[in-house]
């Protein structure tokens, strides 16, 4: 069985953009890039061919990844969080360490520290699931345990 794919609709649109690009751009390109160092001559050793058919193949496989991807992607869906529990695509206010940070819970493709968009299926995004403002939450990490309180659910 597939693994879900949990994506928002704006992740989803940069999976669409990025796919688009490939396919009306980066391929042609490639192909062109292609066909103009087989020109060359001997293809034992073209390196330029070889490289070309290289990207070429990466890109080819990006767009197979890209295509499944969105065909199997399931929107998570920005609802107004009135009973105030954390859900995929809830975006959570925890107290840490005395300060508070703001985190945003996603599928595992949209995932970014820099962001402060964390998986779901992270150990902070799993214990965060199904808690409640005002619960508490401990995760195991590396420095030891850290605890964080939910201050607020939207």
């Amino acid at each position: 069985m597939a693994q879900d794919f949990y994506v928002t609709s704006e992740g989803l649109k940069e999976l669409k953009a990025e796919l688009k690009t490939l396919v009306e751009v980066k391929r042609p390109e490639l192909i062109e890039r292609v066909a103009t160092a087989r020109a060359h001559g001997d293809l034992s050793e073209n390196s330029e061919y070889a490289a070309a058919r290289q990207d070429l193949a990466f890109v080819e496989g990006r767009i197979e990844e890209l295509e499944e991807l969105i065909a199997k992607a399931q929107i998570i869906r920005n609802t107004k969080n009135t009973n105030h529990i954390v859900k995929l695509g809830s975006k959570v206010v925890l107290k840490v360490n005395g300060k508070n940070q703001t985190f945003e819970l996603v599928g595992e493709w949209e995932a970014n520290p820099l962001e402060q968009k964390i998986s779901h299926t992270s150990p902070l995004g799993k214990a965060l699931l199904g808690k409640k403002k005002g619960e508490n939450v401990e995760i195991k990490a590396p420095a030891g345990r850290v605890k964080y309180h939910i201050v607020k659910v939207h």
